[in-house]
């Protein structure tokens, strides 16, 4: 019996990017280099995909799938911001609407549930390491926000911890206020 042995083979990603809502990039990785080579190529397909995905009417649907140049591209709109996930033509589609929630719940939690076109041009080093811990190289890495966001370690500081560093004040507690100190 003649066995075939196909190749091992990891999801990837072949772009992600979000743009605002007239079409400006806000955050662009490429991971094909044989793709769109130059910025110019790059910028010209996000014209096109956002132009064919701005009219879709997501109030209904929370992802949208669209397919492009021999692209599969998974998206999402939220308040001013387009999310984007491109695969090849063969990617898993859940794969990649799994890579655009991870990606967005990532943001959502470091923004404060404040994923807006300020909020993260304000905060764009946070959104590259979300990225980054994402994908890394076109591979897909991580798909649960919560283990992004302890990796990232970004620190969303709560009104409560305000309201305990307060309280230490008042009451003269400056047991931790030492040991920074020292530590400076």
């Amino acid at each position: 019996m003649d066995s075939v042995a196909l190749e091992p083979s990891l999801y990837t990603v072949k772009a992600i990017f979000i743009l605002d809502n007239d079409g400006n990039r806000l955050l662009s990785k490429y991971y094909d280099a044989e793709l769109y080579p130059s910025m110019k190529e790059q910028k010209n397909f996000e014209k096109n995909v956002f132009n064919k995905t701005q009219k879709a009417d997501s109030r209904f649907c929370e992802y949208e799938i669209a397919f492009l140049e021999g692209l599969t591209i998974v998206y999402k709109s939220s308040i001013d911001l387009f999310f984007y996930v491109v695969g090849s033509a063969q990617e898993n589609e859940l794969m990649l609407m799994a890579v655009l929630n991870c990606l967005f719940e990532s943001l959502s939690q470091i923004l404060r549930k404040n994923v807006e076109r300020r909020c993260v041009l304000d905060n764009l080093d946070g959104v590259f390491l979300v990225v980054d811990e994402i994908i890394d190289g076109g591979v897909i890495l991580e798909s649960d926000p919560q283990q992004v966001v302890e990796k990232v370690n970004y620190k969303c500081v709560s009104e409560q911890a305000f309201g305990f560093v307060l309280f230490d004040y008042i009451t003269g507690n400056m047991e931790g206020q030492g040991q920074k100190s020292q530590l400076l």
